[in-house]
């Protein structure tokens, strides 16, 4: 069985100087390829670090919504000259957080809007981070025309009628740990409307950790676990739902589908 974490945070803090220790816990769990996703300067030069290192990890480069307040001119040059590189599969994760709200709310709209311009000019995917903003999330990718350059909704936490409404829009839906848990009835719900050529998994690591583990600190490889409650939502096995997100990342991100 082999596995995509199509969003994972392998940069990030918790991982440093452990990595390779990691990629090997997810490959015994069949986790063989993962998209490491940046987020700000530091975290997308780490993305970008661990995917030329290993031919097996993929990278994703924008700017957060939290990070929005900090994003110029500066940054975006660079963001651009980042984007051209090989091991770059999409642009994220971008788009709004108003549960944080750590940067101001329009800011947020702005740098999303602005950071779609950029796909749509250079055909290459988005990432999307929404949260308690479904709403303006979806008016901003509807104007922006995602369809014509694709999308994927990172966790995704909403009901199956907002699910159908990013479907409609042509974005693939991706399902993390959250929906392993017992009390996420919205998640259960939409993940059993995804057709099988737009669904994904991710672990969202160090974040979202999916039972058995939850509670302790996330890691790739526990993509499984995501895999293995979708079989069950959807009534089929750990092997199908595998196989099908694995063929849906590689297509999203313009990749060869090899092991």
């Amino acid at each position: 069985m082999d596995i995509f974490d199509s969003h994972t945070h392998l940069n990030d803090t918790p991982y440093q100087g452990k990595e390779a220790e990691y990629i090997e816990n997810a490959r015994q769990l069949g986790v063989k390829k993962m998209a490491i996703v940046g987020s700000d300067t530091a975290l997308n030069a780490g993305a970008l670090a661990l995917a030329h290192q290993y031919d097996n990890l993929y990278a994703i480069v924008g700017w957060h919504p939290e990070s929005s307040k900090d994003y110029d001119a500066a940054k975006e040059a660079l963001l651009i000259k980042q984007l051209a590189d090989s091991k770059v599969v999409a642009l994220g994760e971008i788009g709004l957080d108003y549960h944080w709200d750590t940067s101001p709310r329009e800011i947020q709209r702005r740098v999303f809007r602005r950071q779609l311009e950029i796909a749509r000019s250079l055909k290459i995917p988005v990432s999307i981070h929404s949260r308690d903003a479904f709403d303006d999330t979806y008016d901003i990718l509807k104007k922006a025309h995602v369809e014509d350059f694709g999308a994927i909704m990172h966790s995704f936490t909403g009901d199956a009628t907002w699910g159908q409404r990013f479907l409609d829009l042509g974005l693939y839906i991706s399902y993390s740990g959250i929906v392993s848990f017992k009390n996420a009835p919205e998640e259960h719900a939409s993940s059993k409307i995804v057709p099988n050529d737009r669904l994904l998994v991710e672990t969202d690591a160090p974040y979202l950790t999916p039972t058995p583990y939850r509670g302790r600190q996330n890691q790739p490889g526990y993509t499984r676990y995501v895999v293995e409650a979708l079989a069950k939502l959807r009534e089929t096995t750990p092997e199908v739902i595998a196989k099908q997100t694995w063929d849906n990342a590689h297509r999203i991100f313009g990749l060869k589908e090899k092991a």
